[in-house]
């Protein structure tokens, strides 16, 4: 773990650089290199490069199998899995809640890695469609020196009024896993109908969309909005990095939905995709998640050094997000686009 840890960190250090090199010579010059075929895998991810650059790395390092890496939005990613389906193009999608992993079930094949039995058991796929790599609370933020504690948000609910109308961070949920999971989040976490949850925050978005997930936070960091809504890790990495923002658990419960990882149907490299999944979920990348990047294993094993805020879990219905994917990112892209 330790050697890990070392090796891990250098390479945080340095991932400017090789997020050059990796979308330079990985997704470019392909050709230029002999590698055969039992020494490859095709990674869709839609981490960003300070998450997935590190583990890639590693991977090669421990195995030698080389990774070709097409990154972009979770969204974008599936459906370009979906178009490709059955041409033996994509081996393993890394990133996106894995409600979004339901929502394209059909473009995935089952796979039961080799740690299963300990792995967090709410949120596995029951046919082994997908494998859980880390859990991540939905959260509010907000600028600490424009919005005082007493007078930050609290409530799901606040963000449907115009108390913060027009100074709310928020991704495109049409690009954004991440935006999606908290829209799902927020419908079952109110008693209230699905059009009036989405119409009402359409409303107080006010037209305003950050780019991404990393452009909410720097949006409340920067005081171009006051507050916003994101995941844990995301903003526990930046106010880890000085970011002057705070952090609000809301108070009707959250959610702590799992991006994942999948066997794309079809895979060219079927095992180095299954050892590359086994890899994500093994003892010392899972510590090393937990103490690097901000995140809550979903191994049960894992002791963490500094213990994190117990969080009130709302009721989640995994396979309810996942059917009505679609039917919510059509109603929201209508209901945004009539308020621009």
């Amino acid at each position: 773990m330790d050697g890990l840890a070392r090796r891990m960190m250098a390479l945080c250090l340095s991932v400017c650089v090789m997020a050059v090199m990796v979308s330079g010579c990985r997704e470019s010059n392909v050709g230029d290199y002999q590698i055969s075929e039992d020494k490859k895998l095709i990674l869709y991810t839609s981490h960003k490069t300070d998450v997935y650059i590190p583990l890639v790395e590693e991977f090669e390092e421990r195995t030698g199998i080389w990774v070709q890496v097409r990154a972009g939005g979770t969204t974008e990613l599936m459906d370009a899995i979906a178009a490709e389906e059955g041409s033996g193009i994509c081996d393993v999608m890394l990133g996106g809640g894995v409600e979004t992993y339901q929502a394209y079930s059909s473009c995935f094949a089952p796979y039961r890695c080799s740690e299963w039995e300990k792995l967090d058991q709410r949120y596995l796929s029951p046919d082994y469609l997908w494998t859980v790599f880390s859990e991540l609370p939905a959260v509010f933020i907000y600028n600490n020196k424009l919005v005082s504690e007493e007078d930050a948000p609290k409530s799901w609910e606040e963000f449907l009024t115009d108390r913060w109308k027009g100074q709310i961070a928020f991704a495109d949920a049409e690009k954004s896993g991440t935006s999606y999971t908290i829209l799902a989040t927020m419908i079952q976490a109110l008693d209230m109908e699905v059009e009036t949850v989405l119409y009402q925050f359409a409303e107080a978005l006010d037209g305003n969309v950050s780019a991404g997930s990393r452009e909410v936070v720097d949006d409340v960091s920067s005081g171009r909005r006051l507050v916003g809504l994101t995941l844990e890790d995301n903003a526990r990495k930046w106010i880890r990095e000085g970011a002057d923002i705070s952090m609000v658990y809301p108070e009707e419960g959250t959610s702590a939905v799992p991006d994942g990882c999948a066997l794309v149907k079809g895979a060219p490299h079927e095992k180095n995709a299954k050892l590359f999944i086994d890899f994500m979920v093994s003892e010392d990348v899972q510590q090393l998640i937990a103490e690097q990047f901000c995140r809550r294993p979903v191994r049960q094993d894992i002791p963490l050094k500094e213990p994190l805020p117990e969080v009130k879990l709302s009721p989640f219905d995994l396979s309810w997000a996942g059917v009505h994917q679609n039917e919510i990112l059509n109603l929201w892209l209508e209901m945004t686009e009539n308020s621009l």
